[in-house]
Parts: structure tokens; sequence; C-alpha cells
């Protein structure tokens, strides 16, 4: 008995030292560094809170100039684009010079018969009569009047195309439908009447192509179609895997740049009228002498920097593109890993002003000024803004050669990339082929596949021929395509286009977005990693979920679409670009960084001392607390559960998001209501026109 307590102690003492032992190891594996398969501790290194540019002009940009700039004169570079083999003429930007009609090609379909002038002249009068006649009838509804009234420009598109564009806008004026002025921006050949003229001859203007042009001309006609039933019967290759997840990171991040929405105007004039009454401001105006009016002549001054009803001067494009490296950590020896720009290079130019030179004008100086500063490959996509007439592209599909006629675009911007070395030969011979979209793997064996989605806006009137079939463009056979190969191949991917596909659901076309959301739905969350649109100029997210999203929940919630904010102020906003943190495992996104320029400073700038001064906005991460898992992406998932506290608590995160989806500018509207909060939740739950359509509608955009 009396070695008990001995035994005892001595059994004691190994527990204690064996206790010391585990604490210590513990403790030494604490600080060790962390294993690739341990990301929780992983936060790239920034620059500073704020980055004051400057004062004056990065002149070595370009190479000469036609007009230096100053602190009160935007510059006006003289641009040589290699892939045209021509230097860009002054009168082409000049402010003095905008023209009010452009010698762009007008395409026309093929007429039916030969007619003679005068049997072409009396089928227009005969038109223009029997239409007027069906409009002020009183014995059906708009719908049916709407779509008699197409029948009959059917006729004279198929027989005397070339008589439409004229014979819309008489009828325009004479309805009194617009102002005089609009109906000849809308309807004149140059502007959309060689477009009107192509729809009406081959649209089924008695069924679903004429309700929706007639929903599209005014809502008063016919109500917005429904969303028709998609037989997804052969669509796949193959069958979803069972086991579809997406792979382990591998703790290695690096820093991706998200840009979009530039809208570069070389025709801003510094001190002209930022408070205008037109459609941009900061343009030159003029008084019954001819002479320009300028700062004690106009209410409000533009800024040399920019004003929240004006597009993007070249000041703070440069600005912008400044303050990039300094703000996000990189620099020449260490870069981002790559960009994206989600679309829309031009300005908010009137048709008339536009023209095929001014957009490839608009593609050599933006993706010239990415290439200096952004120091790593930018994957670019076509913007809604990026052709001319804008919005509209032709499917190859149409006949009488129209399906190229926009092939112009596609090689340029197919060369100007490759020459940038962002892509490769085989790539540029798909954005030839595919409307400007391309697949390509990069450096880091992320697969990058960019889509051109006019072909799903509802402002290409092209659209409108022949909307039972999804995808007339092919567009999104081509992504099934590419998407199965990289499935195939076990490679992620990133989807990038301009055009969002939900949201409330008024940009875009029911049919195009719901065989995306089945794509999206079918390739996910395995292959697709993310999805990113710009388009809004707002900060903005959707969720894209199982089954149609049948479900709503965080269990099916599959891929992020990622909105981007806009350089561009218009309208009201302010000038943003974010950096995400990206696994180059799963290519995930594990924190998201924001930043802007406050454009109510830029009046107080005295551009003799100081440029603008871009600020960061926020993490994320670090805004979002929910309590995510550190090791976590901010995945489906994630904007889920931010979705479901948005929700639960009586509107805070709601506000903090409202803010930031107007870039912090004070002359964005909140969201205060009960009804706002519910529809915004609503909003980004939705990845279709059939669910955003669902919402509640009116709370949308933050921009007035």
């Amino acid at each position: 008995m009396t070695n008990a307590p001995r035994r005892l102690t001595g059994v004691y003492i190994y527990i204690v030292v064996l206790v010391v032992t585990v604490i210590v190891i513990c403790l030494s594996l604490l600080a060790l560094p962390q294993s690739r398969s341990s990301v929780d501790a992983i936060e790239l290194p920034r620059g500073p809170e704020a980055y004051t540019v400057n004062a004056g002009f990065p002149t070595s940009v370009f190479p000469s100039y036609y007009v230096q700039p100053a602190a009160t004169t935007e510059p006006q570079p003289a641009l040589y684009d290699p892939v045209l083999n021509i230097t860009y003429p002054l009168n082409l930007t000049n402010p003095d010079t905008i023209p009010d009609s452009n010698d762009d090609p007008v395409s026309y379909p093929e007429p039916t018969v030969n007619l003679t002038e005068t049997d072409a002249t009396a089928l227009v009068q005969e038109a223009i009569a029997n239409v007027t006649t069906i409009v002020q009838g009183q014995e059906s509804t708009n719908c049916a009047k709407c779509q008699d009234a197409l029948a009959i420009g059917k006729v004279v598109a198929q027989r005397s195309p070339e008589k439409v564009p004229d014979m819309l806008v008489s009828l325009c004026q004479q309805l009194q439908f617009k102002p005089n002025a609009t109906c000849v921006e809308d309807y004149a050949a140059a502007n959309f009447g060689a477009i009107w003229t192509q729809v009406l001859a081959f649209a089924d203007v008695s069924g679903l192509d004429g309700r929706s042009m007639c929903n599209h001309v005014s809502a008063d006609f016919c109500s917005q179609p429904a969303t028709s039933p998609l037989d997804t019967t052969g669509l796949f290759p193959k069958p979803k895997p069972a086991d579809a997840k997406a792979p382990p990171p591998s703790g290695e991040r690096v820093k991706v740049m998200h840009l979009s929405d530039f809208h570069l105007d070389p025709r801003y004039v510094e001190g002209s009228e930022a408070d205008c009454s037109g459609k941009l401001c900061c343009r030159p105006e003029f008084d019954e002498a001819g002479r320009m009016l300028r700062y004690q002549d106009v209410w409000v001054p533009a800024p040399l920097y920019g004003e929240f009803r004006c597009d993007t001067p070249y000041y703070l494009a440069l600005a912008a593109l400044q303050s990039i490296s300094p703000l996000t950590g990189t620099s020449a020896t260490d870069t981002l890993a790559w960009g994206i720009y989600t679309g829309d290079l031009v300005s908010h130019d009137y048709r008339s002003a536009l023209s095929e030179a001014y957009i490839e004008y608009m593609e050599y100086s933006v993706y010239e000024m990415f290439k200096q500063y952004i120091g790593a490959p930018v994957y670019a996509v076509l913007g809604n803004h990026d052709s001319s007439p804008e919005y509209i592209h032709a499917p190859h599909s149409m006949p009488d050669g129209l399906g190229q006629q926009f092939s112009w675009n596609y090689d340029h911007v197919a060369g100007l990339w490759q020459h940038n070395g962002w892509i490769n030969s085989t790539g540029a011979d798909q954005a030839r082929l595919h409307y400007g979209a391309y697949s390509v793997k990069n450096q880091y064996g992320l697969r990058i596949i960019t889509l051109n989605t006019d072909f799903w806006y509802r402002y290409n009137l092209l659209n409108f021929i022949n909307m039972t079939n999804p995808d007339v463009s092919g567009m999104q056979a081509f992504l099934i395509s590419e998407l199965q190969k990289a499935e195939d191949a076990g490679e992620r991917v990133w989807i990038i286009g301009h055009v969002l596909t939900g949201w409330d659901g008024t940009n875009p076309l029911p049919n195009p977005t719901d065989l995306f959301y089945q794509i999206v739905d079918h390739y996910s969350p395995h292959v697709i990693a993310n999805i990113f649109f710009g388009h809004t100029h707002e900060d903005q997210f959707m969720i894209y979920y199982a089954n149609n999203a049948s479900d709503i929940s965080a269990a099916t919630a599959l891929t992020t679409g990622w909105i981007g904010p806009s350089i561009t102020p218009f309208t009201n906003l302010n000038s943003g670009f974010r950096m995400y943190e990206v696994d180059t495992g799963n290519f995930d996104i594990y924190n998201a960084y924001t930043w802007y320029a406050n454009v109510s400073n830029f009046g107080q700038l005295n551009p003799e001392v100081t440029g603008p001064t871009f600020e960061f906005e926020y993490s994320t991460r670090e805004t979002y607390d929910i309590g995510w898992p550190v090791d976590a992406p901010l995945n489906a998932t994630f904007w889920h559960r931010v979705t479901e506290a948005m929700e639960e608590d009586e509107g805070e995160m709601m506000g903090v998001f409202t803010e930031l989806q107007g870039k912090s500018s004070d002359r964005a509207s909140g969201c205060e209501s009960e009804a706002c909060r519910e529809a915004k939740v609503c909003y980004m739950r939705s990845g279709s026109v059939a669910l955003g359509l669902a919402c509640p509608q009116g709370f949308a955009s933050v921009q007035n």
C-alpha cells in the first residue's frame, strides 16, 4: 500500500508532461508557415488607403497630340492604329466638329420584286394610309393594331426596302408617336431605320417576333411575352456528373483587376455645361454668334476630371489607371495576374454622332491605355455601346449577306487583342468568327470564355427575328462546346459578358437568358467558377441556383454573377474599379476590394496643383460579415447567406449594399422601405428575365 501514492504521483507527472508536450507541439505548429492546404490566413498585401494623382496629364501614354493637354483643355491624341494602319483624324473627336450624321454603309435586304420608282412611292403612300387607319380604329386591341401595322410594314420592307426608313419617320411624326427629332434619331436610314427594315423583312410579325417588337416600341401596345418552354433534350453532349463539385484550393493567390464601362468621351469640354437637358452633358454649346459657351456662360461648368451627367474624359480615364498600381500594391516587377474588362468603351452619344470610325478609335485608345497601365493580359468583351449602330449585332444566319455586316468590328478587336498579346492567333480567329467572343486558357490554367451578350440584349433589334429560337446566333452553342471541353479536361472557367442576364429582368430577353441559366446549372459548380458582367454602372451581384431556382436556398446556390462598377460617373455615380484575390487551384474569389473617386470633389480641385484621389471603399469579406469561414471562398453560398442576413437585420446590411451600389455617391438614391429591401433581395437571387420580372419592380437602380 505504501507504493500506491508513489505510482499515482508518477502517473500524474506523466500526464502533465504529455499535456505540456502537446501544447508545445501545437504552438510550434502555429508558428510554422501555413501549408498550401491551409488558406485561412492568406491575404495579399495592398497599397495605401488612398492615392492622389499628380497634377497634369501623363503625356507619355500617347506618342503625339493634335491638341496638347492643359489645365483647361482635354487632350486630342493623334492615334495610329496598327491593325487598320491608319492615323485617326482630329475631326473624328474634335468637340468643335461633332457630326450630326455619319457616312457608315447602310445595308438592306434584297427586294423580292423590282418596282419602278412610281410603284414604290405608291406602295409607301398606301402603307402610310393603311397604318394610319389601323392606329385610329377602335375595333381591336392595341397589340392587334400594332401587329397589323407591322404586317403592312413587312410588305414594304420586302418589296421596296430602301423606302422603309423614310416611311417610318413619316408615320412617327404624323401620328405624333415621338417628337419629330426623336423620330429621325430612331428611324432615319443611317440611324436605326435600315436595321428596322431588316427586322420587318425577316421577322414573323404575326407571332412571337411581332408581339416582342410591339412591346419593345411601347409596353402600351403588347405585354411582355412570357418565357417560352425550353426543350433541353440533346442540348448537352454529356449528362452532368453526379458528384459535381468545385475542386479544392491550392492556397496560392493572385490579384485580378476588374474594370468596366469606361465610356471614354474624347469630345468632353472642360468648362462646358455639366447640367444640360440633353442626353450627354459636358459637350460644347454655342450662342447665336457661334461662340462656345463656357464657365460664366453656363450653370455648372464641367470640371477637368468629369461630372455626374457626363462620360469619362481622358483626364479621369488616366487618373483611374494611374491609381491601380499603387492602390493594389502591384508594380512592374510584381504585376496583376490578369485583368477583365466587361465592356462599353464608347460615349453615350446620339446615334448621329457615332460612326464605325469613332468606335474603332475608342477600341484602340482604351485598349492602348490598358496595355500600358494594367501590365498583364486583359480579357475584354464588347458592350452594347461598342458598335455602330449601337446595340446592334447580326447573327451569321441572316440572308443576303447581312450576317456579315458587323464583321468590321470583330476583325478589329480581334486584331487589337492579339496585337496587345492578350490572346493568341487561335483566340483571335475565334473572336472574328464568334462576334468578338473567344475561349482561351491563361497562364495559370484558368479557361476564360467571353460572350457577346448583345445577343440577349433587348435593344439589339435584330434579336426580334426568330425569337422562338433562344440561340439564333449560335453564341450559346459555342459556350456549351467550350464548357464541355473544359469539363472533359478538368478545367475551371470564368465567363465574361457585358449585359447581365437577370437582376430586375428589364435589360435582356427572356428566352436566351433562360437558356443561359440552364447552361450555368449544368456546368456548375464543378466547371464554372465565376461569371462577370458590367452594363449597369453599379456594384451588384446575382446568384444562380440549381433546377431553375425552384428551390432558393444556400444548398442550391451554384454560381455568382459579379457586376462590376463603372469608371464613368454617368449618371450620378462615383468612378470605381475592383480587384479580386483569386486562388489558382479552384479559381474562386476569396476577397474583393473596391476603390472609388468622389466625383463631388472634382469641381473643387485645382488641376494645376493636384489630380483626384481614388480611395479604398470596402473589402467584400469584411463588409458583409456573416461569420463566414475565413478559409471559404466568396461563392454563391456566401452570397446567398448575405441575402439571408439582409432579410433578417431590418435594413442595416441592405443600407450598406445600396450605398456601395452607387460607389458611395452622394447623388445615389437609398433603399429605406421594406418594399425596396424585399425587391433587391429578389433581384440578387434572379439570374434570368423570368426570375427578375417576378420581383417587385422599380427599385433596381440607385441612379436618379
